[in-house]
């Protein structure tokens, strides 16, 4: 037999194992591991001889899905969907996906021109809350569009709520993002995001486990979770009530050895209370994209320092700066009490006293000193005085 075959023999065999095991099977997997796609497809073929670690009910429920798969009909399905099949062996496999051990995808179907590998390597899932605030939908959109400007790929799930926001913010910024499906690549699910998903098609990659025309389930969008947190080199949580399904992509994450990260909400919004729990554990709290790529990126890509604006008195001189500060606000004030407070000598008082009235900070009265008005109006509103 030749090498090109056992190539298409492998193929076949593993799309043929998409329609009968479902995503995250770790029976499954390991059956693949240990007796290699061939058989495994045969004995579910024949249907007699149980595979070990599954009962006889469940061998029987397996063993009927296998007597419906059509893989040559998948396959041609997909095409006309503009969809590939993509398994461990070729070179578009994301390797960071063997780190899920056997619950390892069987195989990826994809829509879209880049290459799965190749995006992967620097990508961020961006998840969270379907049924989000305004502030959940500008924090994602935000994230994911300072993200897509700073080269990263971003990753979500399709859904409602955050998921959308994150790819849109990517679309918007020109940049790149991939949605991982709970369904059929050629299927958009939810309805109402099908020109989104065919947006994203397009523009970037939609991605899959489940065969063409199959349906999402509530456990099947949950083992999704694994795949997008297995996909990417971190996963940032925007707003997830306490039993949000996102915060098991935060959790897969961190199972994976990947960056678990969170964007605070407030204190008191339940759609908040899920990131919190998170922050209060080993996630790290972010704000903006800077923060999350200090996180996942190269070293030396750090956040700009956080500190409050540079006000013109932050420049004077300490012992201006004390002078200034010793005098009053409401009334001029002699040499001599300047000097007790600030505390320094009546002649170091004059010359800084001299200085701050050039700056535009305080004038004369007679033989005392007071606060310009301009000086005491920079101190409400941090402006300088001049």
């Amino acid at each position: 037999m030749t090498t090109d075959e056992d190539a298409d023999d492998e193929l076949l065999g593993r799309v043929f194992l998409c329609r009968v095991v479902e995503p995250g099977d770790e029976v499954g997997g390991r059956w693949v591991r240990e007796f290699g796609v061939g058989e495994v497809v045969r004995r579910l073929k024949e249907g007699v001889r149980a595979l070990p670690g599954v009962s006889d009910v469940r061998w029987a429920g397996l063993a009927a899905r296998a007597r419906r798969a059509e893989p040559e009909r998948d396959l041609a399905v997909a095409r006309a969907a503009g969809a590939r099949f993509v398994g461990p062996d070729d070179a578009e496999w994301p390797r960071q996906l063997d780190d899920l051990g056997d619950a390892r995808p069987i195989g990826l179907w994809v829509r879209g021109r880049p290459s799965l590998r190749m995006w992967a390597l620097r990508s961020v899932a961006v998840v969270g809350a379907r049924a989000c605030t305004e502030y959940g939908t500008h924090m994602a959109a935000t994230l994911a569009a300072g993200l897509a400007e700073r080269g990263w790929v971003v990753v979500s799930g399709g859904a409602y709520g955050v998921d959308g926001a994150a790819h849109r913010g990517a679309l918007a910024a020109r940049g790149a993002t991939a949605a991982v499906l709970a369904c059929g690549v050629d299927r958009p699910y939810p309805r109402g995001h099908a020109a989104l998903i065919g947006r994203i098609a397009e523009q970037g990659l939609v991605v899959g486990e489940l065969p063409p025309g199959d349906h999402p389930t509530p456990s099947r969008f949950i083992l999704r979770n694994r795949v997008i947190a297995a996909l990417t080199r971190g996963t940032v949580v925007v707003e997830a009530a306490a039993r949000s399904g996102s915060l098991a992509t935060a959790r897969a994450a961190a199972r994976l050895g990947r960056f678990t990260m969170g964007v605070p909400g407030p204190a008191t919004s339940a759609l908040s209370a899920g990131v919190h729990e998170l922050l209060r554990g080993e996630a790290t709290l972010v704000t903006d994209a800077a923060e999350v790529v200090e996180l996942v990126g190269d070293m030396g890509e750090l956040a700009p320092a956080r500190r409050g604006p540079v006000l013109p008195r932050d420049l004077l001189e300490p012992a201006a700066r004390a002078v200034l500060a010793a005098l009053p606000g409401n009334r001029a004030a002699p040499v001599g009490e300047i000097a007790l407070g600030a505390p320094t000598t009546r002649d170091e008082a004059i010359a800084r006293l001299y200085e701050l009235r050039a700056l535009g900070y305080v004038e004369r009265h007679g033989d005392g000193w007071k606060l310009t008005r301009q000086a005491v109006m920079s101190v409400r509103t941090g402006r300088g005085p001049c």
